[in-house]
């Protein structure tokens, strides 16, 4: 039992438990759902680019790589190679350069930190704080990433250790404000146009 579970709440993380569907492909979404280094992954490139190419990009790096998902193994190649999968057409990003390097980064932080076990980054965590801070301390995450992340895991992972709502902030209320919303095609048009509406009224999306 994993000490979130023993503070009371539980850390679903075996296949099949996630009810992201973000992508518009089942295979896609399936992967974000069971493994727990697509889900770093996905949300490290949700910037800058379309939530579905965003998480789209797990997806695909695993058909290039021709293997499941490693964080040693992709910490650990020649960054020059890496960034050539991250930029091969469609690029997983719209900036495949540096954002290669901060998967590379990432990888390494969950490969050094959690012996490469990705799960282990919320399966540990005692509470809320806790929680916010390992996802906080994640190279390329800043405070809203944080936030964002730890409202997905609540709402669509059920990992809600205690205080998990006042770490996630407004992100843990019921407006469709980001991919944590997201469980359909419809929810992700509403997602779309609420964020719509929050730009027409000069709002952020935490507003």
């Amino acid at each position: 039992m994993t000490a979130g579970a023993e503070a009371g709440h539980t850390a679903r993380t075996e296949a099949g438990t996630g009810t992201l569907a973000v992508t518009g492909d089942e295979a896609a979404d399936r992967l974000l759902n069971t493994d727990p280094l697509a889900l770093l992954l996905g949300m490290l490139l949700d910037q800058q680019i379309p939530m579905e190419w965003a998480f789209m990009g797990p997806h695909r790096l695993v058909e290039r790589l021709g293997a499941e998902l490693d964080a040693a193994d992709i910490s650990e190649r020649d960054p020059d190679d890496f960034a050539a999968l991250v930029r091969t057409k469609p690029a997983l990003h719209r900036f495949p350069g540096s954002m290669a390097k901060r998967m590379q980064d990432l990888c390494r932080h969950v490969a050094d930190r959690y012996g490469g076990d990705a799960g282990a980054v919320w399966n540990a965590a005692a509470t809320g704080e806790d929680l916010f801070r390992r996802l906080r301390d994640l190279p390329g995450y800043g405070d809203e990433k944080a936030r964002i992340l730890t409202a997905v895991l609540a709402k669509r992972f059920d990992v809600r250790p205690d205080g998990w709502e006042v770490q996630a902030g407004s992100f843990a209320d019921s407006e469709p404000r980001s991919v944590a919303d997201i469980d359909s095609p419809e929810s992700l048009q509403r997602v779309r146009a609420w964020k719509k509406q929050q730009k027409a009224l000069g709002r952020r999306k935490d507003e």
